[in-house]
């Protein structure tokens, strides 16, 4: 991150991160004892709404008309979970927010659930994510001691408490009704939508409210700065800033805020200080392994929602991955559809079968067996399953696969030709064909 901008999610706190002094000086739980002292949904969510806050967990979807769904339910017996989960290949930003700024999260949860009138309210968090869990329990301990929640929540008369749920899913229940699933003792199989929307049919079967750390991170500065200070900066239909997870072939790999509509090439040049050893880029994941590919000409793009989906790809959760010139794509292609493979619930038989059978092909390819009538099938049986499972996860797999083809057929058909690697063609033999591991 550069000095030019001044940070709002991942501003500096004095203090360990599960200090509430640290974030109070900051105006930190302000928010919440006005959101407590006015009780009105209503001007909450208008706030919300004018800011054009967006959700930062996949789609962008509008977080006040989200909310407002729920608060407007004929149904009152209504829930709050916020998606710890994070399970997706490259992206490492909401672990980062809650081992790190954990009472950011504890606030906008408490006016999310609030707002909402939940019954009850969750965290569901990666049982893999221990730092973090560490530092949201001290933190939420200490918001406790000071009356923020639990019984008589500032001497309002109201109880509420947020409840850490351990997530051992896989990466598909990082999908709302998935989680959801989970949270209820069943296996984590993502609902057909519709009717299926958690703002409908959640938790128990009620209205549930659910979003991601980052969103729910957000909420509280909107509330006690202003709609018109959020939308200063960022994209026109995508204001205010998000939290990039850069990984793969950058010298500085983390998490970096920028305003939404950034250059790609500021984020990977500036911020991650390019490729190592001086190797050029062959192709960017700008919204983790679920979204197209693209090319080095892309680079001026904007990272926004709008922007990205216009290119034929999406920022999905900001999951940015750079892969440079040395990389076989043939290998890397394999990696991933690996992922895919292992993580289907095995609920859709297209997904099911067809992650498998795109995995195989590939495998073959890269063994050296593969055929050119092989590249053929591996776009037909896309053609087959994408868009037919309950979630995005056979759609991504076969996103993976058609851009892959799209952009190196002839790098796969080296490949068949040769029956060795044709970036390095040494790797075949050795087992070294390289790929990216670093996300």
């Amino acid at each position: 991150m550069t000095d030019k901008f001044p940070l709002r999610l991942l501003a500096p706190l004095d203090g360990e991160p599960w200090d509430i002094d640290g974030y109070v000086k900051t105006g930190g739980y302000e928010a919440w004892q006005r959101v407590v002292r006015e009780a009105d949904p209503e001007r909450v969510i208008g706030e919300l709404k004018r800011a054009s806050l967006r959700g930062r967990g996949g789609a962008g979807f509008p977080t006040g008309l989200k909310w407002d769904k729920v608060v407007h339910h004929r149904e009152t017996e209504r829930y709050f979970v916020c998606n710890a989960g994070e399970h997706e290949p490259g992206t490492f930003k909401d672990r980062y927010l809650v081992e790190h700024y954990p009472h950011q999260l504890i606030e906008g949860c408490l006016i999310a659930a609030f707002t909402i009138g939940a019954r009850e309210s969750y965290i569901y968090l990666n049982a893999e994510f221990l730092a973090a869990r560490a530092s949201l329990e001290k933190a939420l301990e200490q918001a406790r001691s000071r009356g923020f929640l639990g019984q008589n929540v500032l001497e309002s008369g109201i109880d509420l408490e947020l409840e850490i749920f351990e997530g051992h899913g896989s990466y598909v229940a990082g999908e709302e009704t998935a989680m959801l699933e989970s949270m209820q003792g069943r296996p984590a199989q993502p609902k057909e939508k519709p009717p299926f929307y958690p703002t409908e049919f959640g938790l128990h079967g009620k209205p549930t409210l659910v979003n991601n750390v980052e969103t729910l991170s957000h909420v509280p500065h909107v509330l006690r700065h202003g709609a018109e200070w959020f939308a200063a900066v960022g994209a026109e239909k995508s204001p205010g800033t998000m939290l990039f997870s850069l990984s793969g072939a950058v010298n500085r790999p983390g998490v970096y805020e920028l305003p939404l509509g950034t250059p790609l090439r500021h984020l990977i040049e500036e911020c991650g200080g390019g490729v190592p050893h001086g190797r050029g880029i062959k192709a960017i994941f700008p919204g983790g392994p679920s979204f197209a590919m693209v090319g080095p000409e892309a680079l001026d793009l904007p990272m926004d929602f709008d922007a990205l989906k216009q290119a034929g790809t999406g920022l999905g959760s900001a999951g940015v991955i750079v892969v440079d010139d040395a990389t076989c794509m043939v290998t890397q292609t394999l990696k991933l559809s690996t992922f895919f493979r292992e993580e289907s619930c095995g609920q859709c038989p297209p997904c099911r079968i067809g992650t498998e059978h795109l995995e195989e092909l590939l495998a073959k390819i890269k063994e050296g067996n593969g055929t050119r009538e092989d590249l053929d099938k591996l776009l037909q049986i896309c053609g087959f399953v994408k868009g037919t499972g309950y979630c995005t996860l056979v759609t991504g797999a076969a996103v993976l696969v058609q851009n892959s083809l799209r952009l190196f057929r002839h790098e796969f058909e080296e490949y068949v030709a040769k029956r060795a690697c044709p970036v390095q063609p040494d790797g075949h033999e050795t087992g070294d064909c390289r790929e990216v591991n670093d996300f």
